[in-house]
């Protein structure tokens, strides 16, 4: 008998986690006078860095974390940018540090992400953060991975044992991604390009985290049953009548008949990522207070 799985409600949940968050930070300004601060730079014009940045300000806002953003001029050079970013470090009211990326192809991420505090870094980039996370030594750990485990708990009373596959190796969702699950007692699969039979080993896995950025890379087949599968895959892909729509890396409509539990895109993980910089930047927050 063929079933539905399970659709884990990722706009939900991270309500839940920001109404959490509200009362936390309600209680510390009340026992500390002080709020947590988050600064948001953003260099250059890039519309979509404009949507990201007005929704992390607008969560801010409704959870009680003061947040200022810096718009800079494209033409701002890397060492002005950094300089920025010094200043901001040395300020102790301000307990998060996030520059929007892409930045413009003449500055260096890498450097200008290296420059950020540690204990600021509420995207968890930082090398120091992801070698925190790989030994095991506490840190930030970035806000798309972060919400994915928060949403596989959801469902998983128990990890332990259970075989995970996560398909991408970023260090900004796979890697950290894999070290999270390591750390649950999960037995996992790194995955990428050069992964032969890819297939095969998704069908063995408990647990999928799709993070590859190809839409419909994952078959719905290939789910074993009963699986919970995460897609962070979001990609924009033309529909009928000219018009385009999101697609997650996942065939959702194959997938959902054989998973136990299934994120949707959108409305899955995106709405985690930003609760995350929240819960992050709250974090420091307290980490600053102790």
């Amino acid at each position: 008998m063929q079933h539905n799985a399970q659709i884990i409600d990722g706009l939900a949940a991270a309500a839940k986690l920001r109404a959490s968050l509200a009362l936390d930070i309600s209680a510390a300004h009340a026992k500390t006078g002080k709020r947590p601060g988050l600064e948001v730079i953003i260099v250059g014009e890039d519309p979509a860095s404009q949507i990201y940045v007005r929704k992390k300000i607008t969560a801010c806002e409704e959870v009680g974390i003061q947040s200022t953003k810096h718009i800079l001029p494209r033409e701002t050079t890397e060492s002005e940018l950094i300089e920025l970013i010094n200043k901001l470090n040395g300020d102790d009211d301000i307990h998060g540090i996030l520059v929007q990326l892409p930045l413009p192809e003449h500055i260096k991420s890498r450097h200008v992400l290296a420059a950020i505090s540690p204990a600021k870094d509420v995207d968890g980039f930082h090398m120091m953060n992801a070698g925190r996370l790989v030994t095991h030594g506490g840190g930030l750990i970035p806000c798309t991975p972060l919400g994915c485990m928060m949403l596989i708990r959801s469902v998983h009373d128990k990890l332990e044992g259970l075989r995970a596959t996560v398909i991408g190796r970023s260090q900004i969702v796979g890697r950290p991604m894999s070290h999270l699950l390591l750390r649950a007692n999960c037995t996992v699969l790194t995955a990428h390009r050069h992964t032969k039979n890819l297939a095969e080993e998704v069908a063995a896995s408990d647990i999928v985290v799709a993070a590859a950025g190809v839409p419909g890379l994952i078959k719905g087949e290939w789910i074993k049953p009963g699986a919970t599968v995460i897609d962070v895959g979001i990609s924009r892909i033309a529909a009928q009548g000219g018009k385009t729509k999101i697609a997650g890396d996942v065939c959702f409509e194959s997938a959902v008949k054989r998973a136990g539990a299934i994120t949707p895109v959108p409305g899955g993980v995106g709405p985690m990522t930003v609760a995350c910089l929240l819960h992050n930047t709250f974090t420091a927050f307290n980490n600053s207070l102790a």
